[in-house]
């Protein structure tokens, strides 16, 4: 046996859900547990956060590093068979052959992913990123006497906005990592494993969209029934001040049109004009024909000026 590589590989077949906020990955995770061949549980799961805690904690011990100095293959196999054996005893509750996994730090993760499980795919949900911030300021306007985590109810819809589409926030954190995603090389077949959900398209037309996924993720078609889904308990809205609710329903039922102002609008969408392009690109055409260009136009792609692209579905 050559103890210079890792041994064995993932028990189960990994499926990772991850992309944008208010943007159905818990519609996703439900409709995928329909299925009767994958194990979804819905919630958020913390392996991503836990899999770059064991990461920092090995890469900070002094003992490791010295292993790595004798024997680099050896400890470095050691390593890889030591996050993989985490993985398949996190997932080791089922019997079923496919397991979800949910947490918006998995794109950001995708080469660390492909390492560790070279068989690997990735659904990335997205969605109008305006129609993301109304439907964030709409339940805000339901729970004012509720502060957001961060504390910044008491700022205008302008500032929330500006710190929900920072870098680090919960809007400007995903779509950073789309956006670094079109920076991969694709020479190991990274981006034939990533597949774009858009929200849109999975809540007007879930049974095709749905057979769409299944079909890409190499499994038998499944029958869905958008006005009968199986209920499943969601994850606990209070840990975020019900600012962004998580509830399952029976029922599959389309979202109403979020109205926002016309200076944020536009601050959004010239900001990620590389991403209306890629994904949305019919998308607010009197945006794209200039129409109404104000505050944030420099911010990001100008009209007319070419926009680097996303893998798409």
């Amino acid at each position: 046996m050559d103890l210079t590589t890792p041994t064995f590989g993932l028990a189960k077949q990994m499926v990772y859900v991850t992309g944008l906020p208010r943007a159905g990955s818990t519609l996703l995770c439900q409709l995928l547990g329909v299925h009767s061949q994958i194990y979804s549980i819905v919630h958020s799961s913390p392996l991503a956060n836990l899999l770059e805690q064991l990461r920092h904690g090995i890469s900070d011990s002094p003992f490791q590093l010295a292993q790595l100095d004798v024997d680099f293959d050896l400890a470095y196999g050691r390593i890889v068979n030591a996050f993989r054996g985490f993985i398949n005893g996190w997932v080791q509750e089922t019997d079923l052959p496919v397991v979800v996994d949910k947490n918006r730090s998995w794109l950001g993760m995708v080469q660390t992913v492909q390492q560790l499980d070279p068989g690997f795919r990735m659904l990335v949900c997205v969605r109008d990123p305006i129609q993301i911030l109304g439907s964030i300021e709409a339940q805000h306007q339901k729970t004012l006497l509720l502060d957001f985590p961060d504390h910044m109810a008491p700022n205008s819809a302008w500032f929330r906005g500006d710190a929900l589409f920072s870098n680090s926030g919960v809007v400007g954190g995903p779509l950073r990592a789309i956006e670094n995603f079109q920076d991969i090389t694709d020479s190991c077949g990274i981006k034939e494993r990533v597949f774009f959900v858009v929200f849109e398209r999975l809540v007007s037309n879930p049974v095709e969209e749905m057979s769409r996924i299944f079909k890409w993720l190499g499994m038998p078609d499944c029958y869905i029934d958008p006005c009968n889904l199986p209920v499943k308990p969601h994850e606990s809205d209070s840990y975020y001040r019900y600012k962004y609710r998580h509830e399952t329903r029976s029922k599959i039922i389309l979202p109403s049109h979020h109205r926002i102002s016309p200076r944020i609008q536009r601050e959004v969408f010239y900001k990620y004009r590389w991403f209306y392009d890629s994904l949305y690109p019919e998308a607010y055409p009197d945006l794209r024909n200039g129409n109404g260009v104000g505050a944030g136009y420099g911010m990001g792609t100008p009209a007319g000026e070419p926009s680097p692209p996303v893998a798409t579905p």
